[in-house]
């Protein structure tokens, strides 16, 4: 089985993509997308509309209460069944997206040094994340393996534990073992190469439309619904925003300003992420960059 990933920034035309490559390829898309996973989260999250999905069918999408945590081992848990199922079918799954946790999550299963499990210590965090949060069991992380830390998602609890019990067992860091990521499949990776000025004029057209079409009432909806602004789903760009801007009095435009903003680092930080990703190639926006992609899956190159 081959997969194809297409992958990058956010507003680079990832989906449009994926959804052009599916049709040559016999195929059908997995969203790798943290907050694409929520139901309710629509104008912010860009979600694709019906028409834009093109009859292709995707997963992954509104998979979630947005009242609840999602974290990169539910999204393991929940997809990688869906990524089997569509290759037993005989049709190519595609993973599209910009959270490369989540992408990486399928695509590799990792091993996690050779200290054995401790029911006991498993335990005790758990109780740790259930009493404090998430946020406590990965501050204790950094705390102890700043490496590790580095290299996990914050969410990633079933790892983040994992790395804490190799601390206390073994006195080392796990950062300082033999760990491996072992793939689980084959795949082409791709993502389109726009210059930063370019990738930055899309940023602001995406961000504008959100507003015009009501971020700032969906958040209003999301709250009044009685999902917490504490919540994690709260915690994406342009939802963050909006909960601080009603709480300051902010005017639309000052919001969108931060958006904007936030948005770009945003951007910056994935492309540093996909850029250590195996197997990818940088692809030219363009009309034919469908017909590219898919020369590149299925002979290795792009003519």
């Amino acid at each position: 089985m081959k997969l194809l990933v297409v992958c990058g920034a956010t507003a680079s035309g990832k989906t449009a993509l994926a959804v052009e490559c599916a049709k040559r390829v016999n195929g059908e898309i997995i969203s790798c997308d943290a907050l694409l996973v929520y139901r309710g989260l629509n104008i912010g999250t860009a979600k694709p509309s019906e028409e834009e999905r093109g009859g292709i069918p995707h997963y992954m999408i509104d998979v979630a209460d947005p009242k609840e945590s999602f974290s990169v081992s539910d999204f393991e848990r929940l997809a990688l069944p869906i990524v089997e199922e569509i290759a037993k079918r005989g049709k190519t799954p595609i993973l599209c997206g910009g959270t490369g946790f989540y992408m990486n999550a399928l695509l590799y299963a990792r091993s996690f040094g050779s200290a054995p499990a401790d029911a006991g210590i498993r335990a005790r965090y758990e109780r740790m994340a259930k009493d404090f949060g998430k946020m406590a069991l990965f501050r204790r992380l950094e705390e102890v393996d700043p490496e590790s830390a580095q290299l996990l998602h914050p969410n990633d609890t079933k790892r983040i534990i994992r790395a804490l019990e190799i601390y206390e067992q073994t006195g080392r860091k796990k950062s300082e073992q033999n760990d491996a990521d072992i793939p689980r499949f084959d795949f082409t990776a791709v993502s389109f190469d726009y210059p930063r000025e370019e990738l930055y004029r899309r940023i602001r057209a995406r961000v504008d439309e959100m507003m015009s079409r009501g971020l700032v009432e969906e958040v209003k909806s999301l709250l009044e619904s009685g999902i917490p602004e504490n919540a994690q789903c709260m915690q994406g760009i342009g939802y963050k925003e909006v909960v601080e801007g009603l709480k300051n009095g902010d005017s639309h435009s000052t919001m969108r300003d931060i958006i904007e903003l936030n948005t770009r680092h945003y951007a910056k930080r994935q492309l540093t992420f996909f850029k250590r990703m195996k197997n990818l190639t940088w692809v030219a926006p363009s009309i034919n960059a469908a017909e590219e992609v898919i020369k590149l899956y299925e002979n290795g190159r792009i003519d």
